[in-house]
């Protein structure tokens, strides 16, 4: 066990401060917004705007890491996400905030980029199941835990941004202070989107409609949650709950995927969450019910991205499996970009359901897809397929591509 967790612990350590740092700062942004009386379709932009800077670093972070190595690198990401986090104080929103945001974003994707190469290179080949087992874990359950953090102080103050620097900073700590030396630096390879449409629709789709209906679905929430007439202790307790929904449903919904294919069992947990989205759509249910929709909602939409890789994964050489990550990452990034954006829109015109709205628009065209695809070419043997890739990205970021090229996602099912 010493040796197991001797040359990760640092970077584990790290994950903890961040992740409950970002699990806290998504809701208290939304809830800052609309408290201010932000429109929507700002509080949309502000949202996108995370995930626009999370695509620019993880397409270009890793130039940092070239140049100084992955310790001072992490270094200078964690200080900027440390000081934009603190602007947030001192600058007024909407339009400097969206700023604000893209640069977390872009400090966020080095940071993750830093940790995740270094576990793929601690992690030998029988300790690599586990490492990434336990990193995911701890990934999302502290995300999960972050929202609740707006129970700690009033989320209208600046304390929580305070708290949410903190925590950026805490976690460059462990990593400044390891012994262990950086791991290698190696060359890169390249699949693109175009290529892999063309190798599966249906991975590349599911990957992007998955960004569109998670990124607007947490990032949106909070005017949901206002517009009914909910407050921020019970936004705090939604969005963890959706979360360990989200983080208890990957493992079984992997398992059926292997053993019954991946369409079939993606086509069942988007009409799942697209009865989910119209239960909450056709009535304001009791906040327990409310509750048990979002953790059942959120655990049938998380495994989307997952299943996608999985899928694409089915018609694609192993050895093209790192390659193709950057690719689907590239299609997640898009979606998420744009769903907030195009969520919020809805929601100026129809009210605060017009976010279910659109999540079931996106859901029953991504549904329609499945079943075209699934008349149009059969699915290979499972003999033949790879086996379950990993797990979705989480609800504020997405796996990404390590420096040396290694598919984080899949070297956890390696």
């Amino acid at each position: 066990m010493t040796r197991f967790f001797r040359p990760i612990l640092p970077v584990l350590l790290g994950v903890v401060a961040m992740e409950l740092a970002l699990g806290a700062m998504g809701p208290l942004i939304g809830v800052q917004l609309v408290q201010r009386g932000i429109a929507n379709w700002l509080i949309g932009a502000v949202t996108s705007a995370y995930f626009v800077g999370f695509l620019a670093g993880s397409l270009t972070c890793h130039h940092v890491i070239d140049r100084v190595g992955h310790i001072r690198a992490f270094s200078v990401f964690a200080v900027i996400a440390t000081n934009a986090a603190l602007l947030f104080v001192l600058l007024p929103p909407p339009w400097t905030w969206i700023v604000l945001r893209a640069v977390i974003g872009y400090s966020l994707a080095g940071q993750f980029l830093v940790i995740e190469s270094w576990l793929n290179d601690k992690a030998g080949a029988e300790t690599r199941g586990r490492v990434f087992a336990t990193y995911l874990v701890l990934s999302w359950g502290f995300s999960g835990v972050g929202p609740l953090l707006l129970n700690v102080a009033d989320p209208a103050g600046s304390t929580l941004f305070v708290a949410i620097a903190m925590g950026f900073a805490a976690a460059l700590v462990p990593l400044a202070l390891t012994r262990t030396g950086n791991p290698e630096i190696g060359g890169r390879s390249h699949f693109g989107v175009a290529r892999l449409f063309q190798v599966s629709p249906l991975g590349v789709t599911s990957c992007f409609g998955a960004g569109l209906v998670n990124a607007a679905f947490y990032g949106l929430a909070p005017v949901y949650v206002q517009g009914i007439g909910l407050g921020p202790r019970h936004l705090s307790v939604l969005v963890s709950t959706a979360i360990l929904g989200g983080l208890l449903s990957q493992f079984p919904i992997g398992a059926a995927a292997d053993r019954f294919g991946r369409r079939p069992v993606m086509l069942g947990a988007i009409l799942a969450a697209l009865g989910l989205a119209a239960a909450m759509l056709a009535t304001r249910p009791d906040f327990v019910v409310l509750v048990a929709l979002f953790f059942a909602y959120g655990g049938a939409t998380a495994p989307l991205y997952a299943l996608g890789v999985g899928q694409t994964n089915d018609y694609i050489e192993r050895k093209d499996f790192v390659a193709a990550s950057g690719g689907l990452l590239f299609a997640w990034a898009l979606g998420a970009s744009a769903g907030p954006n195009l969520g919020a829109w809805i929601i100026e015109v129809m009210g605060p359901k017009g976010l279910f709205v659109y999540l079931i628009s996106v859901l029953g065209l991504i549904a329609g897809i499945v079943v075209f695809r699934m008349v149009r070419r059969p699915a290979r043997p499972a003999a033949e397929q790879s086996r379950f890739v990993g797990a979705s990205p989480d609800t504020t970021r997405a796996p990404i591509l390590d420096p040396r090229g290694d598919a984080t996602r899949e070297a956890a099912s390696s």
